[in-house]
């Protein structure tokens, strides 16, 4: 038995089944882990959502919410204002299955914890200040308002915002909540203390200032497990600093990612060029 952990999909159902042919996926006995962002820009994300949807009630898949898949969310529940001509969510919006889909998708959770070795899963990072333990604490507070009757509301009116982008203890309400989302699934550059900055997307250089990866920081509180996370394709393959980015840029035309936990190995895919949508448009 073998745990994947499969870099961000962004509709490239094609290129997963691709991938998952050249690992030897065992469906009846190996586990996949994806990082999020499961869906949109890419041409086939209602195959990619049925498809891990239908693995995971059998018990053989798992994964985190990404920004994409809040996206959907928060169409669905029609909120009009962030949504692009370069999303590719349609398909979804008008499939037969859609409340299904969208019901299962909300009860998905911030975080993922491996039943026997020390590693964890999100989005796109984990706060240096936050320990795992408290990591999986925040993530609750914020999957509790997801499954509640209302996430409508949550998620149309209280979800999007850049702040506030400094954590401490005391925040409170829909502030609190805000910043652990944007943590969870935007996070690329911070500060020592988790100031977020996002206007940051590039690769690492010295021109950054006091930010800098969420993971190089030396006071991370975080260390104690390895992380696996996607979100940020310019980043590229790094297995350093206990953390495994997984999103090597399938989606722009670069590879699709399955990193084994079990044998700690890397597997990658080359992806077509037509999954690369027209504009890129890197969030």
């Amino acid at each position: 038995m073998a745990t994947y952990v499969i870099g961000d999909l962004q509709g490239c159902f094609d290129e997963l089944q691709g991938l998952l042919k050249k690992i030897d996926y065992q469906p009846k006995e190996d586990h996949l882990w994806f990082v999020g962002d499961i869906v949109n820009r890419g041409p086939k994300s209602l195959e990619c959502l049925r498809f891990i949807k239908k693995l995971h009630e059998k018990g053989r898949a798992q994964m985190v919410l990404g920004n994409h898949d809040f996206h959907l969310l928060a169409a669905y529940a029609g909120l009009e204002k962030f949504q692009s001509k370069s999303d590719t969510l349609q398909p979804i919006l008008k499939a037969d299955d859609v409340k299904a889909l969208i019901n299962w998708l909300r009860t998905q959770p911030l975080m993922v914890s491996h039943s026997v070795f020390d590693a964890v899963m999100v989005h796109a990072g984990i706060p240096p200040q936050w320990t795992i333990s408290e990591a999986q604490t925040y993530g609750k507070e914020v999957e509790a308002h997801l499954q509640s009757d209302d996430w409508k509301t949550f998620v149309t009116e209280h979800l999007f915002g850049a702040e506030p982008d400094e954590w401490c203890e005391s925040l409170a309400g829909w502030a609190r909540i805000r910043y652990i989302v944007n943590a969870f699934a935007r996070m690329r550059y911070c500060d020592s203390n988790g100031k977020l900055e996002f206007k940051l997307k590039s690769a690492p250089d010295s021109t950054t200032g006091p930010f800098q990866p969420w993971f190089v920081h030396s006071n991370r509180k975080n260390k104690t497990h390895e992380i696996f996370f996607g979100h940020w394709s310019t980043l590229g393959a790094i297995d350093a600093y206990s953390i495994h980015a997984t999103d090597t840029g399938c989606l722009w035309g670069g590879k699709l990612t399955a990193y084994c936990i079990e044998t700690k190995q890397r597997h990658t895919l080359d992806c077509v060029q037509n999954c690369k949508p027209k504009n890129k448009k890197n969030i």
